[in-house]
């Protein structure tokens, strides 16, 4: 009965949004713990005990009373969750304000668990990205680390100029204009297929519709799934477009091709020819430009800019990789190219 269903969905909802208030509150909680703790070691030598004896003596008394919930590894946490995370020019050496004049604490998002994952990276600006990122997407903690692990970050950063790079920081992940949409490499460890495995395009294509939930992840915001083998004919003649997405947010279609092996220039010519197609004869006239990207395990830079024009804004080459790459490559190709 509809009746039903409409209260269950009430229930549903009321339960998630009590889990979220709980959730933020206690987050909340962990952040002032944190703020009370550098309000007392800020005392210094004045007091008795600061800095590890302090932490010491403050979680002896809360777990006593609270559990194992506040040991001093996990106080320690909430002091640096405090520090991390501080109320705008107000937690510095040069900062005139006390902690106390603080009000409130400011509004979470993120569970406690995504925090701490969060409190791991280093780089303000990469830690930023990962908080808008999973706020914007809701992503669970799970998908974080995966997404953190595929070195999202610096793989965006690494397909964008200065400017991106800082809006990523700033703003997450935007979608505005094609090369929003590209990330090179492509991570697609999820598929399980080893690194030096042979398989055929066909595998591939069965393996990323087989995974479908976990490509769309991989390829970013607004993208929905349309066709696979899509067949285009004319002069008497079929050709298969391998994957068709469409992109909300770009609102263009993003039509992939998949390679084995190395990239030819021929394969970036018949790409060139798909969205030729798409563009005369499938888009409507409200949507922009058909995005074109041919996925391949090994390309050269060099063929693909004298295969394609100079003002080229349709046309994409990337590599993709079955295994999660090394964040310390990935680091010192960003620290290059910054």
């Amino acid at each position: 009965m509809k009746i039903v269903k409409d209260i269950q969905d009430i229930i549903n909802q009321a339960k998630q949004q009590a889990t979220r208030t709980v959730n933020t509150t206690m987050v909340q909680a962990y952040w002032l713990i944190g703020k009370r703790i550098v309000e007392e070691d800020q005392q210094g030598e004045t007091r008795a005990v600061y800095g590890k004896g302090l932490i010491k003596t403050v979680s002896d008394r809360l777990q006593s009373e609270f559990g194992k919930g506040f040991s001093e590894r996990n106080i320690e946490q909430m002091r640096l969750f405090f520090l991390t995370y501080p109320i705008p020019q107000t937690v510095s050496a040069e900062s005139e304000k006390k902690l106390s004049e603080i009000p409130n604490p400011p509004t979470f998002q993120l569970s406690w668990s995504h925090y701490l994952m969060l409190l791991s990276i280093k780089s303000s600006d990469e830690r930023n990205f990962y908080e808008i990122e999973s706020a914007q997407n809701n992503w669970s903690l799970r998908e974080l680390k995966r997404q953190y692990n595929s070195g999202l970050y610096m793989r965006l950063a690494l397909s964008t100029d200065k400017k991106g790079i800082m809006q990523l920081a700033q703003k997450g992940q935007l979608m505005e204009k094609p090369t929003d949409a590209i990330k090179d490499p492509y991570v697609l460890e999820f598929l399980n297929l080893p690194e030096h495995y042979r398989y055929s395009e066909n595998d591939l294509e069965n393996a990323l519709i087989d995974k479908l939930e976990h490509f769309l992840l991989e390829l970013g915001k607004g993208f929905t799934f349309v066709a696979r083998q899509n067949r285009i004919t004319f002069d008497e003649k079929h050709f298969y477009i391998d994957l068709v997405f469409y992109n909300r947010l770009l609102k263009s279609f993003v039509i992939i091709d998949l390679k084995i092996g190395e990239l030819h220039h021929q394969d970036l010519g018949q790409m060139q020819m798909y969205v030729n197609y798409y563009d005369r004869y499938v888009k409507l006239p409200e949507e922009n430009k058909t995005i074109g990207i041919v996925l391949c395990q090994k390309k050269s830079d060099l063929l693909v800019e004298i295969t394609l024009p100079e003002t080229n804004d349709q046309i994409f080459a990337s590599s993709y990789q079955t295994v999660l790459p090394s964040k310390e490559e990935l680091r010192q190709l960003l620290n290059q190219k910054e």
